[in-house]
């Protein structure tokens, strides 16, 4: 339990910023289970236009913090190689 005035104040403003931070990360999982839904339909246009909506909220996110920039470089490369896979 925080003791000092400033933990107790680290501690209320962590909390806050785990609220935007969970706001985040289910605005991408949507965003990226949009082109999951795409692709496994076979759409491939609607694929590349969810594909188009995913990547920048994603890399927003990395740039927030949420997510490390490995992870949202290796998640959208694998998708985009699935959507370009698509009736090749």
């Amino acid at each position: 339990m925080a003791n000092t005035s400033s933990a107790k104040k680290a501690v209320r403003k962590m909390a806050r910023q785990t609220v935007v931070n969970k706001s985040r990360r289910t605005l991408v999982r949507t965003t990226l289970r949009r082109v999951e839904d795409a692709i496994t339909a076979g759409d491939k246009a609607a694929a590349q236009a969810a594909l188009k909506v995913a990547e920048p909220a994603m890399m927003r996110a990395v740039g927030k913090g949420v997510f490390h920039k490995n992870t949202g470089a290796r998640k959208i490369s694998r998708l985009n190689k699935r959507v370009n896979a698509l009736s090749a």
